[in-house]
């Protein structure tokens, strides 16, 4: 559990929440610390998707609390605070607009009406090159691959330098090259003092990084401590790939190591 003397930067406390009228997390409490990275891991269906949605307000708690930086989530509006990489999907939505007008929507909480500063374009192409693709920063998101896809994302986020990270299963169906890119863009973000919480199927090359595992079953914590040894050998029974308008865990849920 995050130490009581270590700021709390992300707090669920006893969370609620139901998608499509069925209970989804129940009386889940989840904390990130200052400068910490933590793992939401689960089973299919276990509400690990639906946790971090909530703290970000997508999905509405019937009960509990949200905090972001110790204000209540009803209450937050410095959002460039905090970045947020939800599961993998196309970068624009099928339009074709260029790698750098993507990333760069990720700057419009730092600018002033709109208008972009050097300091803008520069905080644009920094955060390209954090995830190796300012080469291909003039082209269309629709001639890239699924991993560039998700390093675009991953760019968006990190455009506004936020002292919090929330990604959702960014691993998953990427390849290699884009696990290692990913792993070592996150090992800069933390030792600049950013949190991460992240959402995994399975830790992979992240694992080295991960300071405390919050493990999901059925809506309900069922760990909060050091990553269990057996899920940084294998990977998690299951997968969280919620659709905006598919209620998580719709499909036949599935056994095994944390179910």
């Amino acid at each position: 559990m995050t130490g009581t003397g270590i700021e709390r930067v992300l707090e669920l406390r006893a969370i609620r929440a139901e998608l499509g009228g069925r209970p989804v997390l129940r009386g889940v409490d989840v904390t990130v610390g200052r400068g910490e990275v933590v793992a939401l891991l689960g089973a299919n269906g276990s509400g690990k998707s639906t946790a971090v949605r909530t703290a970000i307000g997508q999905v509405p708690a019937l009960s509990g609390a949200v905090e972001l930086f110790g204000t209540p989530l009803k209450s937050f509006r410095a959002w460039s605070r905090v970045g947020y990489v939800p599961q993998r999907t196309s970068a624009a939505g099928g339009v074709p607009v260029t790698v750098t007008e993507v990333v760069s929507s990720g700057r419009l909480s730092r600018t002033r009406f709109g208008l972009f500063r050097k300091s803008d374009r520069e905080a644009v192409r920094r955060a390209l090159e954090l995830v190796g693709m300012a080469d291909r920063a003039g082209d269309s998101v629709t001639a890239l691959s699924g991993g560039q896809h998700q390093r675009v994302l991953i760019a968006r986020a990190l455009a506004a330098d936020p002292e919090l990270l929330i990604m959702d299963e960014p691993m998953a169906g990427v390849d290699l090259a884009s696990q290692e890119v990913l792993a070592a863009t996150l090992r800069e973000q933390v030792a600049g003092g950013a949190s991460v919480l992240l959402v995994l199927h399975e830790l992979g090359p992240l694992e080295p990084l991960i300071d405390r595992a919050v493990v999901l079953r059925d809506g309900c914590v069922l760990h909060d401590g050091p990553p269990p040894k057996a899920v940084g050998q294998h990977a998690l029974p299951g997968h969280d790939h919620v659709h905006p308008h598919a209620p998580e865990g719709a499909g036949p849920s599935r056994t095994g190591l944390l179910s």
